[in-house]
């Protein structure tokens, strides 16, 4: 075996090289980091009964989310993804830090949930589907042909 590694010419080599480390490179998990949650510290300022929507916003800044009813809480949310291979990514930690206010904008609650708690906080991205189903260019700028309608053209009356 070596005498045959010694054989191949430095590209050859080189390009062996390369191939091993893309492929010890493809088995190392990659983090990524998505939202903010406000560290403890900055959360423990805010008081009860006394803060407003204002000043939680000057504490710790705007929220990712808020809720759609006027009088309805702040929602920061903080997940770490792992990206490991081929595989589909997996959501490894998720914290929610969630602050309620009462009907006069004063703060409430102040409550965390996180993966750790068992308490599953599964977020949702709502996008619109398009029409565009699997199908190619041309059978679908050709689809429509044989269903045209004279009596849909506006202004043929």
């Amino acid at each position: 075996m070596l005498k045959v590694v010694n054989r191949l010419k430095p590209a050859t080599k080189s390009l062996v090289f390369v191939a091993c480390l893309a492929a010890a490179g493809a088995c190392t998990p990659i983090y990524k980091n998505h939202g903010y949650v406000p560290p403890a510290e900055e959360l423990a300022e805010i008081k009860v009964g006394v803060d407003t929507r204002d000043s939680v916003e000057e504490a710790i800044g705007a929220p990712g989310a808020s809720g759609v009813v006027r009088d309805s809480g702040y929602y920061y949310v903080r997940s770490r993804v792992r990206h490991y291979g081929p595989k589909r990514p997996e959501v490894v930690a998720r914290e929610l830090v969630a602050i309620s206010f009462d009907q006069r904008g004063v703060v409430r609650n102040i409550e965390r949930f996180g993966l750790e708690d068992g308490i599953v906080v599964p977020l949702e991205r709502r996008v619109t589907d398009s029409n565009v189903q699997d199908k190619g260019f041309l059978r679908q700028l050709l689809g429509n042909i044989g269903n045209f309608n004279p009596a849909n053209i506006p202004g043929a009356n």
